[in-house]
């Protein structure tokens, strides 16, 4: 398929599929349904606990995917090797402030293994030339759970109790924020700290040196410092428009360390999610870590001047008084010249081609 005949979808899909190939990333393929259990045992992974069910024909539950990478991570070996995995897939969900199941075209990449700092740097970057990408009008914003949850250790309270703070975070909701803290008997302390941290936000390296001058547990210095050794590879990267905001949040239970979302101008809703994702893999009986992200491809039908495809390049039309040679005689034209052509009757509808060869009695005339 050529370039200027795909849509906007295809186009970046073909373009990030080359992207990650340049970086060793092997294509995998999943299948299109699961055993339900899979999805049962991990829903507050899933970005919408909905989930398409059906029995199969020896009676056990299956699911139309809502997610690809819990799949990648079940089939995942278990060997000590580090695997680079790229992707695409539809998977089938409700979308977030959405009614009904769509089928969403996913495309994304997982390193499963040993994640260094190279190989998590690495992940982000391409995150960020995959907004590139679809547009040059881009924001990454990065995090890392390890901060929050550094300050968070510090006082005696539950996970339920951490979650709901954690939710609050993501909201930069400091008045809900403070109210749950003073009913859990949080700290002042820490609450002042939780409150620095959510308003904190910008460009990532001079957000950091920021917030470095805040007083944070050491657990909290030691993610910091992870995040500084990521700023400083996507300055030799030469990425730019990266922000660092701890409104990032993900599920503690499945999620530890760098946590990342992607915008890019002209679509409301993140394009692209991802981070580290070790503490699935304990879960699911697998050694190692993990990192990975999902761009969301049917967000670009949303982007203002989203390209349809044409269905050919050129149009051959004919009628009942046409010579069949002469339309094979057009079309072998066309092909020498390099370009897709469609044939078809002049009272059929008329897709739109850039070029229109008419061998009808009216052009004739």
């Amino acid at each position: 398929m050529k370039p200027e005949t795909m849509t906007t979808q295809e186009r970046i899909g073909f373009e990030l599929r080359e992207l990650y190939l340049s970086c060793g990333y092997r294509p995998y393929k999943v299948g299109k349904f699961e055993e339900y259990d899979l999805y049962m045992r991990n829903k507050k992974f899933l970005a919408s606990e909905q989930v398409l069910t059906f029995s199969d024909t020896n009676g056990k539950l299956k699911a139309l995917k809502p997610d690809v990478t819990l799949s990648i991570v079940k089939n995942a070996k278990d060997d000590g090797r580090t695997q680079k995995l790229c992707y695409s897939e539809t998977v089938y969900r409700v979308p977030r402030n959405a009614y009904g199941f769509r089928e969403i075209v996913q495309t994304g990449l997982e390193c499963i293994g040993r994640v260094d700092d190279y190989a998590a740097g690495e992940v982000l970057m391409l995150a960020a030339r995959s907004l590139e990408k679809i547009s040059p009008r881009y924001v990454l914003d990065v995090s890392d759970v390890g901060v929050l949850s550094g300050v968070l250790a510090e006082e005696p309270i539950g996970d339920g109790e951490c979650a709901k703070l954690l939710s609050l975070v993501g909201e930069k909701n400091l008045h809900g924020l403070a109210d749950a803290c003073a009913e859990m008997g949080v700290s002042a302390l820490t609450q002042e700290r939780l409150a620095k941290l959510v308003t904190a936000c910008g460009p990532l390296q001079e957000t950091l040196e920021r917030v470095e001058s805040l007083d944070l547990p050491q657990t909290s210095r030691e993610a910091l410092a992870g995040l500084k050794r990521m700023s400083d590879m996507l300055g030799v990267y030469g990425v730019g428009n990266v922000n660092l905001d701890f409104s990032v949040v993900n599920d503690m239970d499945y999620y530890n360390g760098l946590v990342f979302r992607g915008f890019v101008e002209g679509i409301p809703a993140g394009i692209l999610a991802g981070g580290r994702y070790d503490n699935l893999l304990l879960r699911m009986g697998k050694h190692g870590e993990a990192i990975g992200f999902a761009v969301y491809l049917d967000q670009l039908e949303r982007l203002s001047g989203a390209k349809t495809a044409h269905e050919a390049e050129a149009l051959v039309l004919y009628d009942d008084t046409t010579d069949p040679l002469e339309i094979v005689r057009a079309t072998e034209t066309l092909r020498a010249r390099g370009l897709s052509f469609r044939v078809q009757r002049e009272e059929e509808p008329c897709p739109n081609c850039r070029e229109i060869v008419r061998l009808t009695k009216e052009a004739n005339v």
